[in-house]
């Protein structure tokens, strides 16, 4: 599997479409949240759009971005169904990481986590802050890796 890493305006419309796609695909039907899942995030020009495409289909998505002066970000990560559990995710974060490590290497890194997946996001670092809360319906959890340590 091949990720590449773009900002949005690199994106050809095929490849924007598949991605647009496999987010609603997750996001909003899989996980029944109704929401506005593309944002003003996806067209800054710093996002990095992190993904892979096979046949037409994404099969791992996340995005990086400048959450404020504190925080770089990764949002919006997703394995597809028929990727899930082959180590996917595990390349993706890392690449990702990696992504907000050199485009802001001033800023530790923010993510907001469902709670499931805490475990996962603590293999890499990642710390727990502030509460739990809702978002969606779905229980998440506030989390920073610091590179600024």
């Amino acid at each position: 599997m091949q990720f590449k890493c773009e900002q949005f305006n690199a994106l050809d419309i095929h490849t924007l479409f598949t991605i647009m796609r496999g987010r609603v695909d997750v996001f909003v039907v899989e996980q029944t949240c109704p929401y506005p899942e593309l944002d003003d995030v996806d067209i800054a020009s710093s996002t990095q759009h992190i993904y892979a495409v096979t046949n037409k289909q994404l099969n791992a998505y996340a995005r990086c971005y400048e959450k404020n002066e504190q925080y770089s970000a990764i949002g919006r990560v997703l394995v597809n169904n028929s990727e899930r559990g082959k180590g996917v995710a595990t390349t993706l974060l890392n690449l990702a990481i990696e992504c907000c490590k050199s485009n802001w290497p001033k800023r530790n890194i923010y993510i907001g986590a469902q709670t499931y997946l805490l475990d996962f996001y603590r293999s890499f670092g990642f710390e727990e802050i502030d509460e739990q809360y809702l978002e969606d319906g779905i229980p998440h959890q506030d989390m920073v890796l610091n590179i600024m340590s």
